[in-house]
């Protein structure tokens, strides 16, 4: 099959044959039917999420099942489906919780000493990542990494809600539960950005702002639900929500991943809000923030990782959303590309140029 390797970091991604193995015990082998390209593969390629190479990206697949192993009840080919890095065992502690996106062994791949899911040409292992590796035109995951989807859903759409769109909409839905009439801030409208946006417009939310230094976002923004938009190249971003909000928004959710912006949405929040850090600050860095306006004002900080979800469940509901018109996905997507476009979509990625890129395949 054709595939996209990463072969070094901070260099073009490389398109060879790749060989895929049979489906072992609880195994799915799936047609990939489109992937989207998201920020955490980028990530990968600049080494600041340390994945080491030869390995191919992609983690926001859809697609249609080929074939299963020994042990798979859960799907028959031909089912479509939505691949998502957060796996469960099932039996951990975090699993048993009802937390299953914080699972232990997500991303435990074959036994040690196993065969390779992936191997090149020439029979050398390439790693999975996420144990999916959707830069490829079939995918081979444990049968806990997907979940069946309703077949009216158009397969390119889907394949969004792998990733992006969970980790933002499920901020705002899972990790915290925003009562109508709150005050939102969004910092930050890239693909999750705008998911935790419209997850606030779902809700009820009276005032949502889109806060980003990219000003062309904001008509998108305002399609999906924005209230208000706030150039943050153009003054004090802060004093702007401040100033809209009568104090402060009642959440912010930082989706960006930078020091800088985390600071904002901390002294963005008012008195008795919350901070929900979604963004993925690089894991060398610290954030210095005032203790004051944790202990003195009772904001909150929390995280929220991969939307706190529970994909099984959660997924067939966004498809329902989408289906029902509650949540646009077709506005959230530039461009469709090939395979061999992906390093180009990469360089527009960089440059901010694009919101939501989507590799479709024959």
């Amino acid at each position: 099959m054709k595939a996209a390797v990463m072969r070094a970091n901070n260099a073009p991604l490389e398109f060879e044959n790749v060989e895929i193995d049979d489906p072992g015990p609880g195994e799915v082998r799936v047609k990939t039917a489109a992937s989207g390209i998201c920020h955490s593969d980028l990530h990968v390629i600049s080494g600041s999420l340390p994945v080491p190479p030869p390995c191919i990206l992609g983690h926001e697949p859809a697609g249609v099942v080929e074939a299963v192993g020994d042990g798979v009840s859960d799907f028959v080919p031909g089912d479509h489906v939505i691949g998502c890095l957060t796996s469960w065992c099932g039996v951990c502690k975090f699993c048993t919780q009802g937390r299953p996106y914080l699972c232990l062994t997500q991303f435990s791949g074959r036994a040690p000493g196993a065969k390779s899911r992936l191997t090149s040409e020439s029979g050398d292992p390439i790693g999975q990542f996420a144990n999916l590796s959707s830069f490829a035109e079939s995918m081979l995951c444990p049968e806990r990494s997907l979940v069946k989807i309703r077949e009216e859903m158009p397969l390119d759409r889907a394949s969004l809600i792998g990733c992006g769109v969970t980790t933002g909409l499920g901020a705002a839905l899972n990790t915290v539960h925003i009562p109508a009439g709150a005050s939102v801030a969004i910092i930050g409208c890239g693909g999750v950005g705008l998911a935790a946006l419209q997850g606030s417009r779902i809700v009820g939310a009276s005032k949502i702002i889109a806060v980003d230094a990219q000003a062309w976002k904001f008509d998108l923004a305002r399609k999906l639900g924005a209230t208000d938009c706030v150039d943050a190249s153009d003054g004090n971003a802060v004093a702007a929500v401040h100033e809209i909000t009568g104090g402060g928004a009642d959440f912010v959710f930082e989706c960006i991943g930078l020091v800088p912006t985390v600071q904002q949405a901390v002294a963005m929040t008012a008195r008795g809000g919350t901070a929900v850090l979604v963004g993925v600050v690089p894991m060398t860095e610290m954030v210095p923030i005032p203790a004051a306006d944790v202990t003195l004002q009772e904001k909150n900080i929390t995280g929220s990782y991969m939307g706190s979800n529970r994909f099984r469940f959660d997924m067939p509901k966004y498809i329902d959303f989408y289906l029902d018109g509650r949540l646009l996905l077709d506005e959230m997507i530039s461009s469709r590309l090939k395979l061999d476009e992906v390093n180009e979509a990469f360089d527009r990625m960089r440059k901010g140029e694009a919101a939501r890129q989507v590799i479709v395949f024959d």
